[in-house]
């Protein structure tokens, strides 16, 4: 079954009207989920690695997993999913007002947005940080060298802030060129519109290899800002944020397990270990806070796989992905010195 695509475009108006609206009803999230018979997940505007669209206008990537994930915990099939595709600017507005009941994109966990925009950050499905691209014949090395330089930034995004700061604290005086459509960005910038484009370093590698000769441009070795991105619901309902949460956990503490989508199942037959058999529901009740069935995380694992496997296909060196080596990186298990962590499932 396809998954449906939903390109929510709001306007600056709607933006207005709906801002400060609290979305309030008797009824839980999950509740709600489950009487409309789908999960409505929000993305961004297709993003190789994280959400894309293949040939049949189905999506895929990172974040859509993530969708992917919850709505197998909660029906026991992935495809109970409606993706909405929805501008930067007007994402956190449609999460807060229950337009969307997740939000799985390219989103960094700030304070602000954690506590003045009525969502909630749960956990951090991949560690990034900001960077430049420029092309290679520039001559330009090192990312204090931009002085004066035009820089392409995405408007309404921690990045534009970020830029501002660091022209800032390193008196470069970089002129910000902003753009509402990163697509717009991407082809000011291979036209001669400016002379780098700033953005989170995984999402400029997936945006260099789709552009017509990627081996032009580079990625400068500065990193100018922590960026844990990670998925948010509305604030104020504690067993939905629970549920999205240990959906992201479980994918993790799979991978930390060794339970990958090939042998869930003998897993869960066969295992002698007992943090497998809690896991997948074969013995125990790590359900019950939930809401949800004994097999929850079975469900998720048997649907999606392991993060490991998620990462591989969509940001790794799968068919779909771009390319981004996890070795060695903040995103590798913490067993592998990275900080991809789950708190025990027991």
């Amino acid at each position: 079954m396809k998954i449906t695509s939903i390109l929510t475009s709001l306007t600056a108006a709607a933006v207005m009207t709906t801002t400060g609206v609290t979305f309030a009803s008797a009824e839980s999230t999950l509740d709600i989920v489950k009487k409309r018979g789908n999960l409505r997940c929000q993305v961004g505007q297709p993003s190789p690695g994280y959400y894309n669209l293949d040939s049949e206008g189905n999506w895929y990537g990172l974040d859509v997993s993530v969708c992917q994930a919850v709505a197998a915990a909660i029906f026991g099939d992935k495809t109970k999913l409606e993706i909405q595709s929805v501008s930067s600017q007007a994402r956190f507005t449609a999460l807060a007002n229950g337009e969307s009941d997740l939000l799985s994109r390219t989103a960094t966990w700030t304070m602000t947005r954690d506590t003045q925009l009525g969502i909630d950050f749960l956990a951090t499905n991949f560690y990034d940080g900001q960077g430049f691209t420029v092309r290679k014949d520039s001559g330009i090395t090192s990312a204090m060298e931009l002085k004066g330089a035009k820089v392409c930034v995405t408007t309404g995004t921690t990045t534009e802030l970020n830029l501002t700061d660091f022209s800032r604290q390193n008196d470069l005086g970089i002129q910000a060129v902003t753009f509402e459509d990163y697509n717009v960005r991407d082809d000011t910038y291979l036209n001669g519109g400016c002379d780098a484009v700033t953005g989170d370093k995984s999402s400029m590698a997936g945006n260099i290899s789709s552009f017509p000769v990627p081996g032009d441009h580079m990625i400068l070795p500065e990193t100018l800002s922590k960026e844990p991105l990670a998925s948010a619901v509305r604030h104020g309902d504690s067993q939905w944020s629970d549920i999205v949460r240990w959906s992201i956990f479980a994918l993790i503490n799979a991978e930390e397990l060794g339970i990958t989508q090939a042998n869930v199942d003998d897993m869960k037959a066969n295992s002698k270990d007992p943090n497998v058999l809690r896991m997948l529901g074969a013995e125990g009740n790590l359900s019950d806070g939930l809401g949800l069935e004994s097999d929850w995380a079975y469900n998720i694992i048997k649907a999606v796989g392991n993060y490991g496997e998620i990462y591989e296909a969509y940001m790794g060196h799968g068919p779909q992905g771009i390319g981004i080596d996890r070795a060695g990186s903040l995103n590798a298990l913490w067993t592998d010195g990275g900080l991809m962590y789950s708190p025990p499932m027991r």
